[in-house]
């Protein structure tokens, strides 16, 4: 793949979900939400993300299966152009949050970011791991549960049934296509050491190791806060 199309696929990336956000602001924002609008239009752009990304993904390993017996050399253009395509959301979410909020309240996520866009980077222009990024980008799957919950809390609809199936299905996925993608990863990455250069393998350890702490300090919250906070009330409320 040239260098060419790899910038105008993540701009056109970025362009795309700049569009994405501004249709979002035409559209109707709950009452709730309209207190922190920026913050719905972000949660909003990034569920389209995560929509297009999950089915894209799944699609890339359905219509080559053999990346998936080869995670380093072996890639589709197909698989090629969503690694790009995330690039481009992660620079313009990554601009988003810089232009609209406080370092102390985004830094987390944009050290995220800035690891992301520096491996896929590295991924699309030399054409090398691009399966492995693929595999990163099955945790969208998740993601659509995960932006889903907080936009129904935005909504205020966090006390309703919708609400509550998809604390379920976001902490279920958040196990399958989270946790366990990212330790098959890391498994991966220790089985195939003689076949990944030091650079590649440093930086691959060093981002899944910042992953997996994240990814636990964020698992513990959702339990807390849609599980255990929940039990809690109920459980005050029959003592009464």
């Amino acid at each position: 793949m040239e260098l060419s199309s790899v910038i105008v696929t993540t701009g056109s990336s970025v362009a795309f979900f700049r569009l994405v956000n501004a249709g979002i602001n035409r559209l109707h924002i709950p009452e709730s939400a309209c207190r922190n609008s920026w913050k719905w239009r972000n949660i909003s752009t990034s569920f389209v993300h995560s929509f297009i990304t999950a089915i894209w993904a799944v699609l890339c390993f359905f219509r080559h299966p053999q990346m998936a017996e080869d995670l380093i050399e072996t890639y589709s253009v197909f698989s090629h152009a969503l690694v790009s395509f995330s690039i481009g959301y992660f620079i313009y979410d990554f601009l988003d949050m810089v232009c609209n909020q406080k370092l102390s309240q985004s830094w987390e996520l944009l050290f995220h970011h800035i690891v992301v866009i520096t491996c896929f980077g590295l991924s699309v222009v030399s054409c090398r791991y691009v399966g492995f990024a693929v595999v990163a980008l099955l945790v969208e799957i998740n993601s659509v549960f995960l932006h889903l919950r907080q936009m129904l809390r935005m909504a205020s609809m966090a006390a309703g049934t919708l609400y509550r199936v998809n604390s379920i299905i976001n902490l279920g996925t958040y196990v399958v296509f989270r946790i366990n993608t990212l330790a098959w990863m890391t498994r991966w990455l220790v089985l195939n050491r003689d076949n990944v250069p030091l650079l590649a393998y440093t930086l691959g350890s060093v981002g899944m190791a910042i992953m997996t702490v994240m990814n636990i300090i964020l698992f513990c919250r959702l339990l807390r806060s849609d599980f255990l906070k929940s039990s809690t009330r109920e459980a005050k409320k029959e003592k009464m």
